[in-house]
């Protein structure tokens, strides 16, 4: 009687098997953890199936808009039921007393009181179709306004009716408060008692028992086709498989966007849904539970956009795109449809691909392939897809050019080999650009061009820290372009932390962390045409976690996890990517490809962009000496044949060597006491020139900056600046503010971190690096190389230097590209001319844009 708390109620219950699973798991929740971060957590720890969690997310959704919304129909509660339902089975066969042998009874559906008011609204809808079919007046039809008056009185009716109801079962509910209090407070006490029973083999059994369930849930075709109205509900448009269908008389308005079922074509079948927007018919669905095979059944759902049959109130799509005729593919007949998809409801899982997610063509050109989604796009979305031209892009980017843009030679290299990938309709794009080149001025110049040639509509710069977005901030609003503007003068930027993406915005910056919450932990998801461009910062991040954790990190305390997270909110917008990074490897090149540019260390060393570091100066110590060997791993096995050549986009990130034991010995009093005594007689804590030293843990980097101000202190006494040596890691104190003095102001000179500073921050002013860390990964060590390579012109600095009292730099030699440019400066003057003279040494190699002379 009463929709609203049915669906209310029915999230509850969502709720309570959750708390009951995480219970058995063994994962922690309280009162204050939300049913959408328990399910996150639920997720991660058990791996829960896609349709499992989809069922669970459904329920959450339905319940908090039916919360917000107070317009929930009978047929929604109703179908809430069925879902809810179908989760009880599985949740009964998972630890019920009869496992999957557990068999349910058929489902009663209870009465529904709007039964009567649905039989009036169903009969309006066919007769104003018929009346729309039959070009007659719908307003001026006595017939129609009879009916329309009947189902007022009808409502009216209904709604005393549940309004008394609703009274009624409010004093029950009065009755029943105490009872309902005890019942609520013993399962609340049955799972405290089942979480202090907990044990390995206990949570062992708990999670094969929904890992064998799953094996044996089936949505049969109805709860099937709910599930897709829901999807296609999220995603902006009007979709009731039982009611909003063709033969009740659904048609598409104007200023609505329908997706209507079971719309008749050319040879009396019928598609599933055709999506209107407004009186445009823009889609095809194909959507069934038997379609398992997903992609294979996109020609079905391509037949049907070709016999489609376009009425006279219709508006076509092709005029839409500013075309005269529907589109043709060469073979038997046009397309009167743009767009076609085919689901099974099944969420996309990667292992699976061709049997799950939503598979999309777009048929306007014999050449688009079909491709898989993680869901519907919205009808803005397909709209903009069909009224923005890609050619004309193209082409007004070939003749634009880039002198106001101010870039240097590689940078535009770069940005035209992004350009005429694009053009080429390749989806991912890797730029390496060393560290220190000028990434992020490139990526100006390049998001600037596509707006101003309208080749995407929004574009997600996607950063995986807080500072590294709000230094590009800071670059969108100084950074000058056409007649001096700054980016963000010229176009709407959405800053860090504003997540609603405006109709007017064009770039939205944003964390991997915050995108996470917001597609996968929110009920206001966005949807996946959001943005058609993603620009990743330091793609190679995401991979190696450090040791501070920022940001929310510890929602990824698992890297296998964080790689999934990244990669799922990269997979989940369609969206051209685009990465940007210095140090590309394995993992980088699986998502990006390899790279369509490069532009490496020693070439940015060679032309004068970048400086060069002198061998590193190391420090002999007993633990050194007597302490751990420290192996270097295995041979680089992938290099290029004809060069010799380290191929970098193939390597690995992580090396494998043993490092946790040598860097627990590190952190002695000894051994800092002893490094910082050395460093004091090295380093000017009054100088221009910045200092940035990697330690191992926040607690090291406390030792070490206690040990280096009382070794500053006995050499300058009362001159000395406390303020001139400061940790900068996740745990300090307004480390947004620290960041900041240490790249503009004169204190801190010296900053003392982990691995909060590694990627992306820019101070050119760093002269020197101290290494009392080993790592295991070689991307990580190149960033913090990459730390100290800037020029910077008004300190006078022409190199770099390395303080290595761990041996790091001689470890990863070999697999490192950030060589010193001269590799071996005793080679004679006599064999260098002599090389110059050899005629080979003047051709050309492959791939390369110098001769070895």
């Amino acid at each position: 009687s009463d929709p609203n708390t049915t669906l209310l109620k029915l999230r509850q219950l969502g709720e309570a098997l959750a708390q009951n699973i995480a219970a058995r798991c063994g994962i922690e929740f309280d009162e204050q953890t939300s049913q959408s971060d328990l399910l996150y957590k639920i997720n991660r720890e058990i791996r829960l199936d896609p349709e499992i969690r989809n069922l669970f997310h459904t329920l959450r959704i339905e319940g908090n808009r039916a919360t917000h919304q107070f317009q929930t129909r009978h047929g929604e509660a109703m179908n809430g039921l069925k879902l809810a339902r179908a989760l009880s089975i599985w949740f009964h066969k998972a630890y019920g007393s009869k496992g999957t042998h557990f068999k349910a009874g058929p489902f009663v559906a209870p009465k529904d009181p709007s039964a009567q008011l649905r039989e009036f609204q169903e009969k309006i809808e066919q007769l104003k179709a018929k009346l729309t079919d039959a070009n007659q007046e719908v307003e001026s039809s006595q017939e129609l306004a009879a009916l329309v008056a009947r189902e007022k009185a009808e409502f009216e009716s209904l709604a005393e009716t549940m309004d008394e109801e609703a009274r009624t079962f409010e004093s029950i509910a009065a009755e029943s408060e105490v009872k309902l209090a005890e019942l609520q407070s013993t399962y609340e006490a049955r799972l405290k008692v089942m979480q202090e029973k907990l044990d390995a083999k206990t949570v062992k059994a708990a999670t094969e028992h929904v890992q064998k369930a799953s094996k044996h849930i089936d949505l049969n075709e109805e709860l099937t086709r709910i599930i897709i109205d829901q999807q296609l509900i999220a995603a902006g448009w009007e979709a009731d498989t039982q009611e909003l269908t063709y033969a009740k008389g659904a048609r598409p308005e104007a200023r609505k966007n329908k997706a209507i079922a079971e719309w008749p074509t050319v040879g009396r079948q019928s598609a599933d849904y055709v999506l209107f927007a407004g009186l445009t018919p823009i889609a095809v669905v194909e959507a069934k539970r038997e379609n398992t095979d997903v992609a294979g059944k996109i020609p079905q759902a391509e037949r049907y956009a070709k016999g489609f049959q376009i009425a006279a109130d219709h508006y076509s799509a092709w005029r839409l795109a500013g075309k005269n005729q529907a589109w043709s593919d060469g073979e038997d007949g046009t397309y009167k449809i743009p767009f076609v998809y085919s689901c099974n409801g099944r969420p996309f899982i990667r292992q699976l691909a061709e049997k799950s997610g939503t598979w999309f063509r777009d048929v306007r050109a014999p050449s688009n392939l079909k491709k898989v989604l993680s869901d519907f796009h919205s009808p803005e979305g397909l709209l903009d897809q069909l009224s923005r031209s890609k050619e004309a892009a193209e082409s007004m980017l070939r003749q634009e050019g880039f002198e106001y843009l101010k870039l240097r030679d590689y940078q535009e290299k770069a940005i035209r080999s992004v350009e005429n990938a694009l053009e080429r309709n390749q989806a991912n794009c890797l730029l390496a650009m060393a560290t220190g080149t000028g990434k992020t001025r490139t990526i100006i110049g390049l998001m600037y061009r596509f707006l101003k040639a309208e080749r995407f509509k929004r574009i997600l710069f996607l950063v995986d820290r807080n500072a590294l977005g709000q230094q590009a901030q800071d670059f969108f609003d100084e950074a000058p372009l056409e007649q001096n503007s700054p980016l963000s003068r010229i176009y709407n930027v959405a800053e860090l932390g504003d997540m609603a993406a405006e109709a007017e915005t064009r770039i939205q910056v944003a964390t991997v962390q915050a995108m996470v919450k917001r597609i996968f932990m929110s009920d206001d998801s966005p949807c996946i045409d959001t943005y058609d461009c993603i620009i990743v910062d330091e793609a190679h991040r995401g991979y190696t976690l450090d040791q501070e954790m920022t940001d929310n990190e510890i929602e990824f305390r698992d890297q296998a996890q964080y790689l999934s997270s990244y990669r799922r909110v990269l997979d989940y917008f369609d969206a051209v990517k685009i990465g940007m990074t210095a140090t590309p490897a394995k993992h980088t090149s699986d998502i990006f490809g390899k790279p369509i540019y490069t532009y490496t260390y020693r070439e940015a060393v060679a032309d004068d962009w970048l400086i060069d570091h002198e061998p590193p100066i190391r420090y002999r110590t007993r633990l050194a000496e007597e302490g751990i060997r420290f192996e270097k791993g295995e041979k680089v096995e992938v290099v290029n044949v004809r060069t010799g050549e380290v191929d970098e986009a193939e390597l690995e990130d992580d090396l494998d060597f043993e490092i946790e034991a040598f860097n627990r010995r590190v952190i002695t009093p000894d051994f800092n006491r002893v490094i910082c005594e050395a460093l004091a007689e090295e380093l000017d804590p009054f100088s221009d020139e910045k200092v940035m030293v990697f330690c191992v843990t926040d607690l090291h980097a406390d030792m070490v900056k206690t040990e280096l101000d009382k070794q500053f202190k006995e050499l300058y006494g009362d001159d000395y600046n406390q303020n001139a040596v400061r940790k900068i890691t996740g745990k300090s104190d307004r480390v947004d503010k620290l960041i900041r003095h240490y790249k503009k102001e004169r204190y801190p000179s010296i900053a003392i971190t982990v691995d909060l500073l590694t990627t992306g921050i820019d101070v050119p002013k760093i002269c020197h690096l101290v290494f009392l860390r080993r790592v295991r990964s070689r991307i990580l060590y190149e960033q913090m190389v990459g730390r100290a390579t800037r020029r910077c012109d008004e300190i006078g600095k022409t190199e770099f230097k390395i303080y290595d009292p761990v041996d790091l730099y001689a470890a990863l030699d070999e697999v490192s590209t950030m060589k010193p440019l001269v590799k071996n400066p005793n080679i004679p003057l006599e064999q260098l001319i002599d090389e110059l003279m050899q005629p080979e040494h003047h051709e050309m190699l492959e791939n390369q844009e110098r001769t070895h002379a």
